[in-house]
Order: structure tokens, then sequence, then C-alpha cells
């Protein structure tokens, strides 16, 4: 068995051309490139500089549309230099806010797209794994938000107290909604999450203790160590606004989704929600209990999502029912498709994209999302697997 295993991995993926320097020259090339990339969008303060970064961006993936060759290329750079790739990332991402210019706004922008990041990661289990679609996710987001909330102004809980509580509360809710989804399917499945996000919104809009359509006001801001979030980080010398401390705690949560990601999709757990999107019957055949994987599937949903949520609600300070609308899954949705289903790099890449174009393209008022519209189709027609398409497993060697 074993030596069939190893015969299918060297069939199914052929070793590339490239010496060892070269594939090292392009996983320096390609990091420092997507963090000047970032950058460049974050700091450009004028409109025609974002368009021109933009089409500099989907000239890119058009290259790989029409390149195979060179997607293969990169990819086996990556993976040849996996260690090195980790290592350049946690590097960029501690260091990333010393080259922003002290600006709040890019950071921000950061924190956010980092939030709807988990977000996408956690649907993306859902939607990209198991090919289950969750219209409720902004609704998970908005409960954590809330539990979190209201345990800290009600009962003067601390963040991290109040953080697992969420996410508890969260997966219980998420649970609740994968129940009765059992006995639906596509069409119908989408249906009776698209009602379980509307029934929370109007929840959230309509009880008294909730703050109604007033939301909440007075969140308190964290402390670690002594160290209040509302105060700005020194380090030898230098001194970030105060949103430095969610953007490294958003960051961290990103890099737990990732961790998870990847366990899930590497475990048994992970076969399964694959199974199920392949053929529902087969996997049921086959000994997998299709009702418990789908519902886990909601749970884990939930589960990230409710963190998500928590930091949000602390780092804003202020959350009303508007800020968990029916949108907000929509667009999650979205990010999850135009990034590349099953594919964690994918997800997070579109998370970020349909986080960043709204915001640097406000110029365009009305039009803005008509403008947002046409990127995403536009991407969507050049890569219509998604920015980064899933790939087959690997079930030999490392993957």
């Amino acid at each position: 068995m074993s030596n069939v295993a190893e015969h299918t991995s060297s069939t199914a993926a052929p070793a590339l051309p490239g010496n060892s320097a070269s594939k090292l020259l392009t996983v320096f090339a390609v990091s420092l490139g997507a963090v000047a990339m970032l950058r460049g969008i974050l700091l450009a303060e004028d409109t025609m500089v974002t368009v021109a970064l933009l089409a500099l961006l989907g000239f890119g993936f058009a290259l790989l549309q029409f390149r195979p060759t060179l997607e293969d290329f990169i990819v086996s750079a990556f993976q040849r230099y996996r260690r090195l790739a980790l290592t350049l990332g946690i590097i960029a991402t501690l260091a990333f806010p010393f080259v922003l210019n002290g600006s709040s706004y890019a950071l921000h922008l950061m924190i956010i797209a980092q939030l709807y990041s988990v977000l996408a990661l956690a649907l993306n289990f859902q939607l990209g794994s198991a090919n289950i679609p969750n219209f409720a996710t902004g609704a998970s987001y908005g409960i954590g938000a809330y539990t979190s909330a209201l345990l800290a102004l009600n009962f003067g809980m601390s963040f991290w107290l109040t953080l697992p509580i969420a996410a508890v509360v969260a997966t219980i809710f998420g649970f609740l909604l994968g129940f009765p989804s059992m006995r639906t399917r596509e069409s119908y499945l989408a249906l009776v999450t698209i009602a379980f996000g509307i029934v929370v919104h109007q929840l959230l809009n309509n009880f008294s203790w909730t703050g109604g359509p007033n939301g909440l006001v007075g969140i308190p801001a964290p402390s670690l160590f002594g160290h209040s979030f509302i105060r700005p980080i020194e380090f030898l010398g230098m001194k970030l606004p105060s949103q430095a401390n969610f953007y490294y705690l958003s960051a961290a949560l990103v890099g737990l989704s990732i961790i998870s990601a990847k366990r899930l999709h590497d475990s048994r757990v992970g076969l399964a929600w694959n199974a199920l999107r392949g053929d529902e019957i087969a996997a049921r055949c086959q000994g997998i209990n299709v009702v418990w994987y789908k519902m886990l599937a909601f749970g884990v949903d939930a589960f990230l999502a409710a963190f998500a949520g928590t930091i949000y609600a602390f780092y804003v300070s202020y959350i009303s029912p508007d800020n968990f609308t029916f949108l907000v899954s929509v667009t999650i949705m979205t990010m999850v498709i135009v990034g590349g289903m099953d594919n964690t790099l994918g997800v997070i890449v579109g998370a970020f994209l349909l986080t960043l174009l709204p915001e640097k393209l406000r110029i365009f008022d009305d039009y803005r999302l008509l403008f947002v519209g046409v990127v995403v189709i536009l991407f969507l027609i050049l890569r219509p697997q998604g920015l980064f398409p899933q790939r087959a497993r690997n079930y030999g060697g490392d993957q």
C-alpha cells in the first residue's frame, strides 16, 4: 500500500524545472512583492495610484492564468522552502505596522481585513470544504460581539474571559442552526441560513437588553499585563498608534485560524468534509456520519466567527445591529468564492481584496460598489476557479 501511495504521489506531482537558487529567489521576490503591494494600496492617497496597483495585481493573476507552468513553479518554490516562507510571513506581520508611517487609518483597514479573513476562513470550512452554503456567518459574528459586549458591560468581565464564553454561546447557536438544516439541501439549506440570519438581526434590533437599534456603547478596551489597548505601543524609541494593539491581536487570531484550517484539512474531519462535497450519498455509503460532520462544520464556523466578533466589539467600543446584517454574510461568501474555495491563502487574499477595495475607492461615491463589482467580475473571468484554486490532496510525502 505504501508503494502505491509513493507511486501515486510521484506521478501526480512531477518535478518542476528550476534549481534551488531560483526557487529561493522566487520565495523572497514573491513575499517582498506581496508586502510592497499591500503597503502601496494601504498608503495610496491618489485614487489613480490605487487603480494602477489593482491593474498590476490583475495583470499578475492573468499571467498565472495563461502561464500555468509559472504558477506551478511558484507553488513548488514555496513548498520547497515552507519554513523560510513561514518565517518571512511572521516577520512581515510583526514589522508591518512600523512601515505604515504611523497611519491609524491603514492600521484600521488591516484590523478589519484580518477579522474578515477569520470570518472567511470560518465559512470556508462549510462552503469550501463541505460545499454547505451558509448565509448566517454574519449572525454568528454578531452573536459573538453582543455576548462579549453584554458580559463586559453588565457583569464587568474582562475581554479575555468573554472571548471563550462568546465562542461557546455562538457555537451552541451554530449547532441549533445545523440541526434543522440537516433536512434540507442546496438552495433550501441556503434559505434556512438566510432566515436564521434575518431572525438574529431582528432580535438584536428589537430586544431592549441588546440596546435595540441604538446598540451598545462604551465597551471597555482590553488590557494585557497592565498595558491598556487604548495606549500606543512604544518599541525601541518608535511609537505606534493604539490601533496596533488590536492589529497584533487580530493577527494572532488569523494565525490561530490558519493553524486550525491546516489541522482540520489534514485530519479525518477534513477528509469527511471533502467527501461530502464530492458526493454525499457515496460518503454515507462509506460509513461517514453525514449529519454529525455537517453539524460540526456549522459549529466550527460559529466558533471562529464569535472570536472575530468579540475582537471587533472591543475594538470599536460600539456595536449595533447594522454591523451584522445579511449583507455581511453575502460579503464573506463572496470573499471565499473570489479567493478560491478550500484554499486558505486564497480565502485570506480574497478577504483582504474585498475589504480594501470599497475603502480605497470611496472617491466614486455611489458608483463605488459598482466599480468593486466590475473588478470582482473581471477577476472571476480571469480566474474562474478563484484567485488561488483548490489543489488536489497529496497523500504521499510532504504536503
